[in-house]
């Protein structure tokens, strides 16, 4: 009787393929993280009279504010529509992060790495 190897037969090619897909998949990821971190989503409320940009890495850039938007009688107006324009540019960047590197269409196919998100 003939000694075989350990493992099933053809699993090595397998299992070589594999981990070449692995890494190939972790290349496309890190780069596909590079790209997000260097990239700037905008948010608008009140019709674009407040805007926010954020990158990325969730930091704000920037606030641009119409004149009309700043009211001194009605402050709370002002900071309702920061908070949403902050929080639609943040979605936004979850949204394409989502695309990008998770869910089922993007480089993850659907897998959360952890430290990726």
């Amino acid at each position: 009787m003939a000694k075989r190897g350990g493992g099933f037969q053809g699993m090595p090619g397998n299992m070589q393929n594999i981990m070449k897909q692995a890494q190939r998949l972790q290349r496309q990821m890190e780069e596909a993280q590079k790209e997000l971190e260097t990239m700037e989503f905008e948010g608008t409320s009140g019709g674009g009279v407040v805007k926010i940009t954020v990158t990325g890495q969730k930091q704000v850039t920037k606030v641009e504010l119409q004149p009309e938007a700043v009211d001194p009688d009605d402050i709370e107006m002002l900071q309702d529509l920061i908070l949403t324009a902050t929080n639609e540019a943040l979605k936004k960047v979850d949204e394409y992060s989502e695309q990008k590197l998770g869910g089922g269409s993007g480089l993850g196919g659907g897998m959360r790495i952890p430290g990726m998100f």
